[in-house]
């Protein structure tokens, strides 16, 4: 067992009177359906976080800014829970074995729909099976999951649209009416503050990346439609990462899209729940493309050309100015997003697992669910009705949404000049070799 100092602050704490209420992606007091549940159900409730050993030995870079971001929402968290007299119990390594060895009264959490997890889970809920601890999971990071918006022959959508307005019709109050979570506080375990670690007992070290607030931009949802797709503005809410841990409740950004009337920004919370239910149902795109066809492709996947795109020195400055911006600040706008996408696949001819791959590794508000269907959608070989021709023209797609130039010059500031070399594949050539190489696998 990892623990950090003070290390007996918290070993007489979990037992059989305290129920545990586990946060993975929901990092939150309020409008939480696990903490609800449990404080409405339990007379003694801790909150614990664990620090899953198995995903951060995986994490390439010792200052990820996701373990920044975790750690930084945890401490408010923290704050909130002990100034209501309680703490929050960290532990770091494998969860199998924390509840192997710990023996609370009942265990709540909230869903997780990513394969890892629903393969932790099973285990997790077997090992507490053994020993009569009940385990309580509950729908929070979605609207709809799993079964709730089907076809009428009860079949999963595989196109997003018709997707959206069978997800719209089924919406009612009771979807988003936020969890008065507080309303049973006098629930929560009383204690002093318990440890809490430095960033350097994980292995890892501090980020100079700086995190959005977790504000939400009234003005920004109202201009949403007209100023979304362009780069070098402030169009877009930024809230991604505060969705991806749960820092902000889903719930209440579909209650503010409905008070506003932005439908196109309520399109975008939608997506994720389509996302979450492809991954879902259809778990082999984590490894695979959703259209099986696409798996014969032959990719060049030539490194030094990756090399160039993940640095952004491809000599396609729209390219190159999202490359960098995802370098340098873990975020990426998604119009320049479809973009460099659509350049590694279409230009490069390089399979878009890398890409997916790369952006994994760098994006602050990295989702798997998202993050492989965006890929795939790029790639052709995803959720999508529009065909495998469709090949972004970085020019034109700079002259329509930076036609100025602004976030080009801010993140590749050597453009034109000799500094900036050229282009590192012909626009036209790359694009006929690449329906060429897409045609040829799609009619095998």
């Amino acid at each position: 067992m990892k623990r950090f100092r003070n290390k007996e602050a918290h070993q007489n704490l979990i037992n059989h009177e305290v129920s545990l209420v586990w946060l993975r992606r929901d990092l939150r007091i309020e409008d939480h359906a696990a903490f609800y549940h449990a404080l409405k159900n339990e007379e003694q409730v801790l909150p614990l976080f664990i620090f899953d050993s198995r995903i951060l030995d995986e994490l390439e870079d010792k200052d990820d800014a996701r373990v920044n971001f975790i750690i930084s929402g945890l401490k408010t968290l923290k704050e909130k829970l002990e100034s209501l007299g309680s703490s929050l119990l960290v532990w770091h390594g494998d969860p199998l074995d924390f509840f192997k060895n710990h023996n609370p009264k009942s265990v709540y959490t909230n869903h997780d729909y990513e394969p890892y997890a629903r393969d932790r889970d099973q285990g997790i809920a077997a090992i507490l099976e053994k020993k009569n601890i009940p385990f309580y999971t509950f729908k929070d990071q979605v609207i709809f999951e799993k079964d709730e918006v089907l076809k009428d022959d009860g079949n999963p959508y595989t196109v997003f649209t018709p997707y959206s307005r069978k997800w719209k019709s089924k919406l009612a109050t009771d979807f988003y009416n936020p969890y008065d979570v507080l309303a049973n506080q006098a629930h929560l375990v009383q204690v002093v503050p318990l440890p809490f670690p430095v960033i350097e007992e994980l292995g890892f070290e501090s980020t100079a990346i700086q995190f959005p607030e977790r504000k939400v931009s009234l003005t920004t949802i109202k201009s949403y439609k007209e100023k979304r797709n362009f780069p070098a503005i402030n169009g877009t809410t930024r809230l991604s990462v505060h969705l991806r841990f749960g820092t902000i409740s889903i719930r209440k950004l579909v209650q503010i899209a409905l008070e506003q009337k932005s439908e196109s920004w309520l399109n975008e919370l939608i997506w994720r729940d389509f996302y979450a239910m492809i991954l879902w149902h259809f778990p082999h795109v984590q490894e695979k493309a959703f259209k099986p066809g696409y798996d014969y492709i032959k990719w060049r996947n030539n490194e030094d050309e990756f090399k160039a795109w993940c640095e952004g020195t491809t000599g396609y400055p729209i390219v190159d100015a999202g490359m960098r911006e995802l370098n340098n600040t873990g975020f990426m706008h998604n119009r320049v997003r479809m973009v460099t996408a659509s350049f590694l696949v279409k230009h490069l001819l390089i399979d878009w697992r890398w890409g997916e791959a790369y952006f994994a590794r760098k994006l602050l508000d990295f989702d798997l669910a998202s993050n492989n269907g965006g890929w795939q959608w790029a790639a052709g070989s995803g959720c999508d009705a529009a065909p495998y021709f469709r090949v972004f023209n970085p020019e034109l797609q700079t002259q329509k949404f930076d036609k100025d130039l602004k976030y080009i010059r801010k993140w590749v500031p050597e453009f034109n000049s000799d500094g900036y070399l050229g282009p590192i594949v012909n626009h036209k050539e790359a694009r006929q070799r690449a329906l060429d190489a897409f045609k040829e696998a799609l009619a095998k």
